[in-house]
């Protein structure tokens, strides 16, 4: 038969071989395909899909698992007869697991937080403190950059823990990360070109989609992302994640920060954008000094918020431009308002005046400290079927699965048993092959006394044994 023209979206959570696996199934349930056909050979299709032979082979075992096709030794594989087609059920995608409405016992979503020791008294008092009649003021648009007051406790905690530098002035808040993401997309126009880690932290290509700008993935190791790739692109602007690269938790080595910087200089309009988003949370060693204090040129756009370090539904996070692109913001973006409201900026400012963020951090960084520990010895009765990879910081850590089962079906088995996980997949915009599977497990949301029976029964539900 002809090739099958499936258009694949590289950037979907889905996984390449389940939207093949899709595609050819519903075009033999639909009559499309027919009776006797021969699928093309994984190697024609794999070139002419632009993908590996092991994604094909993936998608064609899994028809042949369900019956809708066969395989004939030496000759290749052919669709079954429609009336000799059982039934199935269609398998559900892993997007539709996280859609469903279903009881979760347990979710071990790689960025969220502990809720369970959050400063509630403090936070009452503040709010109470600052939502009177004599702030009514608050109650009208503010400052478009944000609460100058805020702006000022910021600059100088990003500057002692981090050492970033810059005034005020140079900063602007906005309801996440997104949302300061976009402002600079728009700053920057439709004809820049992006970069950005391959698998990293999504929310950049997954916006980039509704622009029209364009996005190449590079590819990362224990050292970072693989700056020599961007010598060979037309990229303008690389977003990068030097301090915690996610999900794998390297640093950026210093070489490579260098490298990074030269590159950027090289030409006016290449810029580096440095997210840095849970770097708070490193729990051996000192702190590594963000890429935008090594920055000479005003070359680094520095992110941060508080989404990790304190409460990711208060919506504040945070974007240091340069001087001169925040000139170039204030006349081009003027119609832009702070997206958060004043009256949360000022709590937050006034809980940071008072030093009760610094000791949040410090709570905090014990008792996620305490929880990776915990994680760590209760995989440790695991070994022979789960191997932690990675750097070891912030709140997951990230798995290599040796039990013979497909990310779909640890997926899987984890819902039947209502825990929910996170695969590689999720994260990744090009295909990478890796002999194993590989989920990033995060435990900083689970209550520290049910961490470990957690586990457990994520890792009976692999039918592994001890």
């Amino acid at each position: 038969m002809n090739m099958l023209t499936c258009h694949l979206e590289r950037e979907s959570e889905i996984p390449l071989y389940e939207q093949l696996y899709n595609f050819i199934k519903k075009e033999i349930m639909e009559g499309r395909i027919t009776y006797g056909s021969k699928l093309p050979s994984k190697r024609k299709l794999a070139d002419f899909l632009k993908i590996s032979q092991n994604t094909i082979e993936q998608a064609y075992d899994q028809l042949v698992a369900e019956g809708y096709i066969e395989a004939k030794p030496r000759k290749g594989y052919f669709v079954l007869a429609s009336e000799d087609l059982e039934y199935v059920q269609p398998a559900r995608t892993i997007q539709e697991y996280q859609i469903e409405k279903k009881q979760i016992r347990y979710d071990f979503h790689p960025s969220w937080i502990d809720t369970e020791h959050f400063p509630f008294a403090k936070w009452r008092k503040y709010a109470k403190d600052i939502i009177t009649k004599d702030n009514q003021e608050l109650l009208l648009l503010g400052d478009p950059q944000g609460e100058l007051h805020l702006r000022e406790e910021i600059a100088t905690y990003i500057y002692q823990a981090r050492g970033v530098q810059c005034s005020p002035d140079d900063i602007i808040l906005g309801a996440g990360i997104e949302t300061l993401l976009q402002q600079f997309i728009l700053l920057m126009g439709n004809t820049t070109t992006y970069g950005v880690e391959d698998p990293g932290y999504h929310v950049m290509s997954r916006m980039l989609k509704h622009y029209p700008n364009k996005v190449y993935p590079l590819q990362v190791d224990n050292d970072g992302v693989k700056i020599g790739e961007l010598e060979r692109t037309p990229i303008d602007i690389m977003y990068v994640t030097p301090s915690r690269q996610f999900p794998f938790g390297s640093v950026l080595s210093a070489n490579r920060r260098i490298k990074l910087l030269n590159w950027a200089t090289e030409k006016d309009d290449r810029y580096i954008i440095e997210d840095d988003y849970d770097s708070e949370f490193r729990y051996t060693g000192k702190s590594i000094p963000s890429l935008q204090s090594l920055d000479q040129n005003e070359k680094v756009v520095y992110l941060g918020t508080f989404s990790k370090s304190l409460i990711p539904s208060i919506r504040i996070s945070y974007m240091v431009l340069p001087k001169h692109l925040m000139k170039f913001h204030r006349k081009k973006l003027s119609y832009f308002q702070c997206s958060v409201s004043r009256i949360d900026q000022h709590i937050l400012a006034q809980f940071m005046k008072e030093g009760d963020f610094e000791r949040h951090l410090n709570r905090m960084r014990n008792v996620y400290r305490r929880k990776m520990e915990l994680t760590l010895e209760t995989l440790a009765s695991y070994q022979d079927f789960v191997e932690v990879i990675g750097d070891l910081s912030g709140f997951h850590v990230v798995l290599k699965i040796k039990n013979g089962m497909s990310e779909a079906t640890l997926v899987e088995k984890a819902y039947q048993a209502d825990l929910k996980i996170y695969p590689l997949s999720f994260y990744v915009m090009e295909e990478q092959f890796s002999a194993e599977p590989i989920i990033l497990l995060g435990f900083a949301s689970i209550p520290e006394t049910e961490l470990e029976e957690a586990i457990q029964l994520l890792m009976g539900c692999w039918e592994t044994q001890k």
